[in-house]
């Protein structure tokens, strides 16, 4: 099932549970507004060659839309409206003032120069000015994009409409980006996993745990839990897995990764197949990487008694429920990786005010709304005695619907 379809399967399984009325589900299905560009540039070599961009913005209900700008070659508007979608829930468990937003240029970033990146990155800007803004749509950095691909469209938008640092986050500290912003996705995901664990009468120390996927949420969550007393226990990413059933040490990885972009040869720990990681011997699984990792063909293996959704639809709806009959308790994408929006939040309010946080309060601050989201979510799971997917999915859904009734768009 692709994320879209899974995304919608949600929705209406929530839905269902809240009772909504028929006309109120279906106005919060269809999003606010599709864009589609095209984005002509002059390459290095003199030729013109032409991309297609495109934003889907869902929802405004409760604030400005909020999502990422991926350059990837296969930009599908199914998969960018399912992501889209999914923002607005997102930003809803984590109690944030936004709807959700997603976008992107279908190219292969790998394929262009530093120079026609920018090009491409600016024509897209002076496309979408005047449906991007402050208080309007907010983007960010996704697959193929970072911190200077924000920088660029920040600029762009400013000749436009003057300065305005609060237009896109995930910026360059040096142009108003947040402190702790980098870590905040794996931070949070090990913020929901203490809550989680704590639930259950047990902490991060001792435990062991794989983590699938050693990018930049897969790398901070594992050197966080590393740093609080946890056992990592196996890792893998595209280069390949490794384990040591006394626990890896991460920093060490860490640097072996940096030095040889690999986890190839790594000395501190043996290697394995990388398929063999999601049913490895473990307490905790935290899949990092991509959708739909966990399905029929594996789930019946899994070994890890709690899973932490730190990737986007990494269980598959057949995987779900074969790990429910087996007892294992799923800590769901929508909540479990929201660390990284909750951190642009906050980003976007220090723009706002004019005034910047150190990276204690932003940490301590994610932690605090980290931890509310996971009570949310459990008081939602009694009252509809439901799992915590679906208990994220119904606290969601029912903020979206109740700010909609509110603002009386469904006269």
């Amino acid at each position: 099932m692709n994320a879209l379809a899974a995304t919608n399967r949600n929705f209406r399984h929530a839905a269902r549970i809240l009772g909504l009325d028929s006309k109120v589900e279906k106005s919060l299905l269809i999003p606010f507004r599709e864009i589609k560009v095209e984005c002509t540039i002059p390459k290095d070599d003199g030729t013109l060659v032409s991309y297609v961009g495109f934003r889907v913005q869902h929802d405004n209900a409760r604030g400005p839309m909020k999502g990422g700008i991926r350059y990837h070659p296969e930009v599908d508007p199914d998969e960018v409206n399912a992501l889209a979608q999914l923002m607005t829930w997102k930003s809803a468990v984590a109690d944030i003032p936004y709807g959700g937003a997603k976008g992107g240029i279908g190219c292969n970033p790998g394929d262009l120069s530093k120079s026609e990146l920018e090009r491409l990155t600016r024509v897209f800007t002076q496309k979408i000015h005047d449906l991007i803004g402050v208080h309007t749509d907010v983007p960010a950095p996704d697959m193929g994009t970072n911190a200077q691909t924000m920088a660029w469209i920040l600029d762009e938008y400013s000749k436009f409409h003057g300065h305005s640092p609060a237009v896109v986050t995930g910026k360059p500290i040096d142009l108003g980006g947040s402190l702790g912003r980098e870590a905040a996705t794996g931070r949070g995901v090990v913020f929901a996993t203490e809550a989680l664990l704590a639930e259950h009468g047990k902490s991060i120390k001792g435990l062991t745990f794989a983590v699938q996927g050693f990018g930049n949420v897969g790398s901070w969550a594992a050197k966080i839990i590393h740093e609080r007393g946890g056992k990592v226990v196996a890792v893998s990413d595209i280069t390949g897995a490794v384990k040591n059933p006394n626990g890896i040490d991460i920093p060490e990885l860490i640097k072996h990764k940096e030095s040889t972009g690999s986890l190839k040869n790594f000395q501190g720990a043996d290697s394995m197949d990388a398929d063999e990681l999601l049913v490895h011997e473990c307490d905790v699984l935290i899949p990092c990487a991509l959708g739909g990792v966990l399905n029929r063909e594996n789930a019946a293996d899994v070994k890890a008694k709690f899973i932490i959704e730190a990737a986007n639809h990494p269980t598959d709806p057949e995987a779900d429920e074969i790990l429910a009959k087996k007892g294992v308790v799923i800590l769901p994408d929508i909540y479990a990786n929201s660390g990284g929006v909750t951190v642009s939040y906050f980003e976007w309010v220090q723009n706002i005010q004019g005034f910047m946080w150190d990276e204690e309060q932003v940490n301590k601050t994610l932690q605090n709304y980290m931890t509310r989201a996971f009570h949310n979510i459990k008081s939602m799971c009694q009252t509809h005695d439901c799992n915590l997917r679906m208990g994220a999915f119904t606290l969601g859904v029912s903020r979206v619907a109740r700010a909609t009734l509110l603002r009386g768009w469904e006269a």
